[in-house]
């Protein structure tokens, strides 16, 4: 399996997707508050839509977070555009991970290559990539759980963070659906 860039218009549409916030999302908000997503639950994932207008109005969302303190440790989206037909993946990690080491997901029968860390910001470190439908595939056929294996900065410790794959099939076939069926063209959304 390889890797594809993502292209820096594809980037900032997934960033302005998973993020919903910042300088020029304020703004908006200031002009008119946004209308709060779609949400439906399939298994331990939530499918989302947004009301934008984009390539990939939709994802499919699982964050975990720590029981006690409610502080999120790891979030995994997965998006899909159709004009394009390809997916787009965004991880996100606490802060301290090794960042040259990059990341790992594993299942019961899928090893990823090393996925590279985008960028950190005070919220976690980022992988963001287009992925290729193997690696969807893979995860659609494993289960019940996969584990992304990062590496901590300051010792170098190998440590494997777990969420769900119950309902992950599922919920991407919805997602996908719902995409294409929200979606504008990527042409389409870079005009005003």
């Amino acid at each position: 399996m390889t890797l594809k860039p993502v292209s820096a218009g594809l980037l900032g549409a997934l960033a302005g997707l998973a993020f919903m916030c910042g300088p020029a999302r304020a703004q908006e908000q200031a002009a008119a508050p946004p209308s709060p997503p779609e949400v439906k639950t399939i298994g331990d994932w939530q499918v989302r839509c947004f009301a934008v207008k984009n390539g990939h109005p939709c994802d499919m969302f699982q964050e975990m977070a720590n029981k006690e303190t409610r502080q999120r440790f790891l979030s995994v989206s997965l998006a899909y555009d159709p004009s394009l037909d390809q997916h787009l993946l965004q991880i996100t990690v606490p802060l301290d991970v090794a960042l040259q080491k990059g990341l790992t997901i594993q299942t019961d029968n899928y090893k990823s290559p090393i996925l590279k860390f985008r960028m950190c910001t005070r919220d976690g470190c980022y992988v963001q990539i287009a992925a290729e439908k193997a690696i969807v595939e893979a995860l659609a056929k494993s289960g019940p759980e996969a584990k992304l294996n990062i590496f901590a900065d300051s010792n170098g410790k190998s440590y494997a963070l777990q969420f769900s794959l119950k309902g992950f099939s599922a919920a991407h076939d919805d997602m996908v659906a719902q995409a294409r069926a929200k979606a504008v063209k990527t042409s389409d959304a870079a005009k005003p």
